[in-house]
């Protein structure tokens, strides 16, 4: 079991990768850190989704203290809605963390990630670049009737440097007009911390130049890599009941009110 950029390339876009060079693809290999994951694919093949996690994050040397887990009740339908400081450890973290809780989780990605086998149990794909897949459709459809907790982040893609603040973009409604349509309450979640400044900089280089293409993405898998051996606070919010958000204000406005109130639980944590 391992993964190949090169056949990630093919499978996601096979004219495109037909014309892309050898030295390209070996230099994605390297930033992507193909040997690595492949080693944690290979250690870890015997675990389930969970536990694979777990083992990643230890052998990471990733730890993290979560604060307000015990707000929620047990048996609640919750969908929780976070900022996406890291674009892969956050997501790995909050799993775990809900999975404590609750004894079972989905996630949302960007359905990519469902060439990382061990973990796929755990996800819901999407795709953000194309036509969605029928059967990821169902998948996403069947996890939100189900009485499992969600995670999403609703930003879709990693946080961002603007004037010297990391913050996520304007979170999308798309999850608000889920949790209303399957009567899940939502939980704002929040986590402090920054990715390099090479990323940012890339990032922000590419806006300028009026490059449309997230090429800043590539470079996730080697940031997340960076976190190794740091320590994290992820902080819960209270939930918000699906009945008061359906007492007035459109989707958008929700979504942008839970993420100012994801934003301010690190001002009174402070």
């Amino acid at each position: 079991m391992e993964v190949s950029v090169a056949e990630v390339l093919r499978k996601k876009n096979p004219a495109a990768a037909r014309w892309i060079p050898g030295f390209v693809v070996r230099y994605l290999t390297r930033i992507v850190h193909e040997k690595e994951v492949n080693s944690y694919l290979r250690d870890f093949a015997d675990l389930d989704a969970i536990h694979f996690v777990r083992a990643c994050l230890e052998r990471m040397r990733i730890s993290y203290r979560a604060q307000g887990m015990e707000k929620l009740r047990p048996d609640g339908r919750y969908v929780f809605a976070s900022n996406h400081p890291f674009g892969g450890a956050d997501g790995l973290m909050l799993a775990d963390e809900v999975c404590k809780y609750f004894g079972d989780v989905r996630v949302v990605v960007n359905d990519i990630l469902m060439n990382l086998t061990p973990l796929a149990p755990l996800f819901i794909p999407v795709n953000k670049h194309g036509r969605q897949n029928p059967e990821y459709l169902r998948m996403f459809n069947e996890a939100f009737e189900s009485s499992l907790p969600i995670i999403t982040f609703p930003a879709g893609l990693c946080s961002r440097r603007t004037h010297g603040v990391v913050a996520d973009a304007p979170w999308k409604s798309n999850f608000v007009k889920r949790a209303l349509s399957t009567r899940r309450d939502i939980v704002p979640v929040h986590f402090d911390g920054e990715l390099s400044d090479f990323f940012y900089r890339l990032s922000n280089l590419r806006k300028k130049l009026g490059v449309k293409a997230n090429i800043e993405m590539l470079y996730l898998a080697d940031e997340m890599f960076k976190q190794g051996g740091r320590h994290f606070d992820i902080l819960i919010g209270a939930p918000i009941p699906w009945q008061e958000i359906k007492k007035g204000g459109t989707p958008t406005q929700w979504a942008e009110r839970i993420r100012t109130l994801a934003y301010q639980l690190k001002k009174s944590k402070q």
